[in-house]
């Protein structure tokens, strides 16, 4: 994929690359453990690169948002094929910044058939970050790894094309 123009002064996004794994598993645990921070986000992080590489086999896309100084501001993680979006992480310096936003909008483009995933019920945050963005509740769960309740959001097709 080829670097796209933000909207967002100085931001670009791109594609993943190996060099952006390091930094991608630092952002990935720093944002989560100001999130939930009961949980040792740390000891997960072998955890989140395997599973990355294992989404990514699989058909995912991961893209990263970067600043006008070459710093990761955040990254999403989707398959267009299966609709599922599975990590959405910005730096906790970066939120607010419409970083997620524009994000998530190339996720809406790129996947045609609509967007799912499943967020934390106790991140209300990112709970008010998805509703404002169209997602709809459609079900509940629970997450494997951690036992914390969860909500399926789904954004409807008619949605995904900002």
């Amino acid at each position: 994929m080829a670097r796209t123009p933000s909207p967002i002064a100085g931001v670009r996004l791109r594609a993943r690359t190996d060099a952006d794994l390091a930094n991608l598993a630092e952002l990935w645990v720093t944002s989560w453990q100001e999130t939930m921070q009961k949980i040792d986000f740390l000891a997960r992080r072998p955890w989140f690169l395997d599973h990355l590489r294992k989404l990514e086999a699989a058909g995912a896309i991961t893209l990263c948002a970067f600043d006008g100084l070459d710093r990761l501001l955040g990254f999403v993680t989707f398959d267009p094929a299966t609709s599922y979006l599975d990590q959405l992480a910005v730096a906790p310096e970066a939120k607010g910044s419409g970083a997620a936003s524009l994000l998530l909008n190339e996720a809406r483009r790129l996947s045609p058939d609509g967007l799912t995933l499943d967020v934390n019920q106790d991140n209300p945050r990112a709970l008010r970050f998805y509703e404002r963005e169209g997602f709809e509740k459609i079900g509940e769960g629970t997450n494997p790894r951690s036992g914390l309740k969860t909500w399926r959001l789904r954004l409807p097709k008619h949605s995904c094309n900002p």
